[in-house]
């Protein structure tokens, strides 16, 4: 039976997720929690209290705590994918600081270790919330008709051929194109255009864009699985694995090192007791001390400490790093690709430029006019009558006229118009020559003109455009001068309209009319390592496949959650201060892991002589950990 359902209400785009924990980032924080606390509570258990229980209970939850998951993740390394890594290292190492009575000292490298795991944990499961929050775009379904009739289809029913029926507000369902009316249409979440797109029949409709203006019959070209909107989730996919790739590279001297450890234990011990004849118990001793001197605990916490503060350090100015990953990639950047619409600009429309030789009756004449329309280019022109103060002028019978603009009447019987020339031409009106070159100009600029006029005399010429952030040509000016080499915008918009804007804040390289597979082609093919700025839907591909995804927090949701970073204050000024302290951490990361793998490779030898007995080891290896968060910690106090 054919039913009829009420039209879709407007599907807004998601809002904003933030950051969520995960059921295993929760998980992970719990175990590591629970590991310096139960430490904690041995420790003091020991040296304050000198009490047995609160000394071993403590130390023995510390040990279940932070050992299980790691041996965990040991055993499924070993067993699965035949390979020894820092996991069953860490947990051996502790095991054996326990069995010559220094158990603090492994309660402390399993805690550091569970730190640096949770870390990890934190950069993960970011995929599925991208592509979950991608597919979001996508409207429950739309009104078709089949058979000469009208019905409602769920989204997944929609075939080639159908007849969808479009309402103002509605999410586009299916790539379709226009057989019946006229529109405009918001095309950023997908192509990054600034402005609505008029359509009218014979033009194409993009799945995921939305419906601004009036009704529209479209049939339906793909099915949804093929759809623009589809391609997007397929690409964000392929671009998060080619992401994984890059970021699993630091993984690979994780089993060489475990390995060689592991092997030289017991090597070291046959040879203090076969080779040298040592008694047994000297032997082991001298075996786990270097064991213990040999575990990487300084060499663990030594990239998560620097991180950690540069990180919050980052926070508190309103750079969000969602891994440390990030961090160290951002001080590698050589290319930054900005996207235009939204992240270098407003997504807003502005009034940019008012020519009369009255404005503030023209604007006030332009503003009460446009006030009867719902276009996004009068909704500019009547919020810049607000903010400027102008009087109402009132208006009677004001009607849009399809393709020109709207007109009305003045009190006094005169007709007032508003829109392209082609209208000022159908009024009999004559333009100036300041007045044309006006219009040249804004068109040069890529920007949308505007004449006003009463009867056949021009009043106004006004220009309307995407309004640029605050600030931004000072934002490029401060990231070259921290490093980055090659600024680069990547616009779907026109190409006038990139000109103007790349030469407004002094970018010499940029690309235009760009569709999100050309933005993913060409962050492949910009040089060194790449960094992508973006808001929107169709960035989210390039955020993803760049070296470094960066995106502003008023973008959509999809954006965010594909990128690494976030600007929480919209302030792309903050990003050439980003690079400074990521290059400050990656420098202070070297610094701390050549002095712990010095202290291993000098006082790992004298451990097997004999020549350092346990404490003083210990102390060598509590004191470089000490020393490399320490200065992991300094960065703490930066201020961006």
């Amino acid at each position: 039976m054919t039913t009829m359902t009420p039209a879709l209400a407007p599907s807004p785009a998601p809002a904003p997720k933030g950051l969520q924990l995960s059921p295993e980032l929760r998980r992970a924080t719990l175990f590591m929690l629970l590991t310096l606390l139960s430490l904690l509570v041995g420790a003091a258990g020991q040296y304050l209290w000198h009490n047995p229980v609160l000394q071993w209970g403590g130390y023995g939850v510390a040990y279940l705590a932070g050992g299980i998951p790691a041996l965990i993740e040991a055993l499924h390394s070993l067993f699965v994918e035949k390979k020894l890594d820092v996991d069953l290292l860490m947990v051996l190492a502790a095991l054996g600081a326990a069995s010559i009575g220094q158990a603090a000292d492994g309660a402390i490298l399993l805690f550091l270790f569970s730190l640096s795991n949770t870390l990890q944990d934190w950069a993960m499961g970011r995929t599925k919330n991208a592509i979950e929050a991608l597919m979001s775009l996508n409207p429950q379904g739309a009104t078709v008709r089949r058979d000469g009739e009208e019905q409602w289809c769920e989204l997944g029913q929609i075939q080639v051929g159908d007849l969808l029926f479009i309402k103002p507000g509605e999410r586009i369902a299916a790539d379709a194109r226009v057989v019946r009316g006229q529109t405009s249409v918001d095309e950023s979440p997908i192509t990054g255009e600034s402005l609505p797109i008029d359509k009218v029949a014979g033009d194409m409709l993009a799945s995921g864009t939305v419906n601004l203006q009036g009704s529209v019959e479209a049939t339906v070209l793909r099915p949804a699985g093929e759809s623009t909107l589809a391609r997007l989730v397929s690409l964000m996919a392929e671009a998060q694995t080619q992401k994984s790739k890059t970021e699993s590279i630091t993984e690979r001297y994780e089993s060489p090192y475990a390995t060689t450890v592991l092997i030289l234990v017991p090597l070291v011990y046959s040879l203090l007791r076969y080779g040298f004849a040592l008694p047994v118990e000297l032997s082991w001793y001298r075996a786990m001390t270097f064991m213990v001197v040999a575990s990487p605990c300084a060499v663990v916490i030594s990239t998560p400490a620097v991180m950690l503060s540069a990180m919050a350090a980052a926070a508190r100015s309103g750079v969000l790093f969602k891994s440390s990953a990030a961090l160290d990639a951002l001080a590698g950047v050589d290319t930054i690709a900005f996207d235009k619409t939204g992240t270098l600009t407003q997504a807003k429309m502005t009034l940019t430029h008012l020519l009369a030789d009255d404005e503030t009756a023209a604007l006030s004449l332009a503003s009460s006019l446009e006030a009867h329309s719902e276009h996004p280019i009068a909704a500019a022109i009547v919020a810049a009558g607000r903010q400027k103060g102008v009087p109402a002028v009132e208006i009677h019978g004001a009607q849009a006229r399809a393709g020109y603009g709207i007109a009305g009447q003045l009190s006094s019987g005169e007709t007032v118009w508003a829109g392209n020339l082609r209208l000022a031409e159908r009024e009999g009106a004559t333009l100036t020559s300041a007045q044309q070159a006006e219009l040249s100009r804004l068109s040069s600029q890529g920007s949308s003109s505007i004449v006003v006029g009463v009867g056949s005399r021009v009043v106004g010429i006004m220009g309307v455009a995407d309004a640029l952030r605050p600030g931004v040509a000072q934002a490029i000016a401060s990231m070259r001068e921290a490093g980055v080499a090659h600024p680069v915008m990547l616009t779907g918009d026109r190409q006038e309209v990139a000109q103007s804007v790349a030469q407004e804040i002094g970018i010499t390289e940029y690309r235009a009319e760009l569709l999100p597979e050309d933005k993913l082609r060409i962050i492949g093919e910009l040089p060194g390592s790449v960094a992508m700025v973006g808001d929107g839907v169709n960035d989210a591909p390039a955020l993803a496949r760049a070296d470094l995804g960066i995106a502003v927090a008023s973008g959509t949701d999809i954006a965010i959650e594909s990128a690494d970073v976030v600007l929480m204050q919209n302030d792309l000024g903050k990003l050439g201060a980003a690079v400074k302290l990521a290059k400050d951490a990656r420098r202070t990361v070297i610094s701390n892991l050549t002095f712990a793998f010095a202290v291993i490779i000098l006082i790992a030898p004298l451990a097997i002589a004999g020549k350092v007995p346990l404490p003083l080891g210990v102390l060598a290896h509590e004191g470089g950990t000490v020393l490399v968060v320490f200065m992991g910690l300094r960065l703490l106090g930066r201020k961006l």
